[in-house]
């Protein structure tokens, strides 16, 4: 083990021993959400980035465990070997995403919109507590994650409440194809309209994202070919628009995972929305300088980014957090913090890990 300020671990039991080190400590990925982890004060951190392999993988129960340094490309190309997937689509993974950031994280993408997000799909976790203990909850199958389900208290916890060692996840068979409509929207008004209504038909779209500047929403649907080009039509008499070619379309789901759109260096936020405060969503976005957005989840999570020096101005009065950028780290509305603090108090009475407000 590194003894340098900044530690590097590479087994869980290094992991344990690193956190006993030192009277504040926070785990940190590969740093693909940076604003997450820079934290004030004399915290000691530690590198996950060389704690990583796949631990056990169980093609037939659907589950695999691995290591929290693990990068998200490597669990997937394992999947996809075996024609399975992680169906909340993994945010930042060609960035170098690892599997425990993106838990601490809390980032799914766009396949959320049909089946839910990472906290749905996360079976157990093996952690290191804030008195240095190597602990484990929850099951490496799905049918022994019984009992208080504490994996899911990880899912957006920043790395608060213990270090991440571990984490298994159940998986989806990925459909044989996909198809990727992008359907005009003139304005904030029609793209909410689409947003609302599509989510309530019988097509069960794969995602549905927005690009405001554009003026365009993008629809994905997956299934069998022929059921697709049946939905595909019924959408087109709804809504103009066109499909696009496999090509076309691998690079739009690119794009919106790794925040192709966004300013390279500047301000990052997520925001927390309904399909109906969108068109608020992108008046507010208007009042600052140089901002782009985009609208996802069928217009439940809001992205603005700033380029580099720009601050988020006042009326933001919706949940928000910051990913990069040097911005507080909530900039919006605070929702759920009373449960977070209880749940921290258990894991970490001694506050060897962040707090919240960090």
């Amino acid at each position: 083990m590194n003894t340098d300020k900044d530690m590097v671990v590479t087994t869980p039991e290094e992991l344990a021993e690193a956190v006993r080190a030192a009277p504040r400590v926070l785990a940190v990925g590969a740093g693909t959400k940076a604003r997450l982890s820079a934290v004030a004060g004399d915290v000691v951190k530690i590198s996950t980035v060389k704690l990583s392999g796949i631990v056990e993988y169980e093609p037939s129960e659907f589950t695999f465990t691995a290591l929290a340094g693990t990068p998200v490309r490597e669990i997937e190309k394992a999947l996809a070997e075996r024609g399975q997937y992680l169906p909340f689509d993994p945010l930042l993974v060609d960035a170098g995403a690892t599997i425990g950031g993106t838990v601490a994280a809390g980032l799914g993408g766009p396949g959320r919109f049909r089946f839910g997000g990472l906290r749905d799909f996360i079976v157990g976790v093996r952690f290191v507590d804030g008195g240095g203990r190597l602990l484990r909850m929850g099951g490496k199958v799905v049918k022994n994650a019984a009992g208080f389900d504490l994996p899911k208290f990880f899912v957006g916890s920043l790395g608060r409440f213990g270090a991440l060692a571990e984490v298994t996840f159940k998986v989806f068979p990925r459909a044989v194809t996909t198809r990727t409509l992008r359907l005009a929207a003139e304005d904030p008004a029609a793209m909410t309209t689409i947003f609302t209504e599509a989510a309530g038909q019988r097509w069960e779209l794969d995602a549905l994202e927005a690009v405001p500047s554009d003026g365009v929403v993008y629809a994905r649907l997956a299934g069998p070919a022929a059921a697709l080009d049946v939905l595909a039509a019924e959408i087109f008499s709804r809504w103009p628009g066109v499909a696009l070619t496999d090509e076309a379309a691998a690079k739009v789901w690119c794009g919106v995972r790794e925040f192709g759109w966004a300013h390279a260096g500047g301000e990052l936020v997520k925001v927390a929305l309904v399909a109906a405060q969108v068109e608020e969503f992108m008046a507010w976005a208007r009042t600052m300088a140089g901002a782009r957005t985009w609208v996802g989840l069928g217009g439940n999570v809001g992205f603005v980014s700033l380029p580099r020096g720009g601050e988020i101005a006042g009326g933001l009065v919706w949940p928000a957090m910051t990913l990069r950028g040097g911005g507080a780290l909530w900039p919006g509305k605070r929702v759920g913090a009373e449960v977070f603090r209880a749940v921290k108090v258990a894991l970490d009475p001694q506050g060897r890990f962040p707090t919240i407000e960090d």
